[in-house]
């Protein structure tokens, strides 16, 4: 399901206008981390991570793993959280404007034949970590993160909530 139940009910109330949203995104690689699982979205044909909208009560973890059943048809185990950050402003083609508190998580994949399960992606590949296709560069950072052996997730700051300055930047 491309839009969910609750955002299109909370659309009748406040047409186009800005949605503040909590997105999931899940990083699901082999379990020796070779290799990490994509997604080809079918509304802009790029590749990404899998993805999605946390629905009202539900855990971003819980979303991940729906997520990552519903889009490619996988089992995954979620590990950590690998970063938090704030999408850009997105307006889609029908004038619906939203932005995303996502959070990254780094996961295993436990099983399942990977496919475009709904009509949201077009293909799903494995992927080497050392051989990605062409990747926006906040999925990129994304992927980055949920590969990284850290312990703690990383915060990831645009260059708008950095007070213009580059995110670190003193």
């Amino acid at each position: 399901m491309a839009t969910p139940d609750f955002v299109l009910e909370l659309r009748k109330h406040v047409g186009t206008a800005p949605l503040w949203l909590a997105g999931a995104t899940a990083v699901i690689r082999d379990a020796d981390h070779a290799r990490v699982l994509l997604v080809r979205r079918a509304d802009n044909g790029w590749w990404t991570p899998v993805t999605g909208i946390v629905d009202p009560g539900e855990h971003p973890a819980e979303a991940a793993i729906r997520e990552a059943r519903e889009e490619a048809d996988v089992a995954i185990r979620v590990d950590r959280l690998a970063s938090t950050g704030v999408s850009r402003m997105v307006t889609y083609a029908n004038g619906d404007r939203a932005q995303y508190l996502d959070h990254t998580f780094a996961c295993t994949y436990m099983g399942g034949d990977p496919y475009p399960a709904d009509g949201e992606n077009t293909d799903v590949q494995w992927f080497a970590v050392d051989d990605l296709p062409e990747l926006r560069p906040h999925m990129l950072a994304r992927i980055e993160a949920g590969l990284a052996d850290e312990e703690r997730a990383r915060i990831e700051l645009t260059t708008e909530s950095a007070g213009g300055r580059p995110a670190g930047a003193g």
